[in-house]
């Protein structure tokens, strides 16, 4: 899989427009919110579809990054 396809937090914070925080908040307390794709050095990555997918899906917009 191709290191571009996977996003971390800070990633997603960028993507959604919310401070890294939040998205911890939502991977802990959204049941919803996509499982992590890998662990990787200490990061949680997750799999870039399956967040644009989550996010479409829940109403929330996905910033220009």
């Amino acid at each position: 899989m191709p290191e571009s396809e996977l996003v971390g937090r800070v990633e997603i914070a960028e993507m959604l427009g919310v401070v890294r925080q939040y998205v911890h908040r939502l991977s802990h307390e959204d049941p919803t919110f996509p499982k992590p794709a890998a662990e990787i050095g200490g990061r949680t990555l997750y799999k870039r579809a399956d967040i644009e997918k989550w996010a479409k899906a829940t109403g929330r917009k996905i910033q220009a990054v």
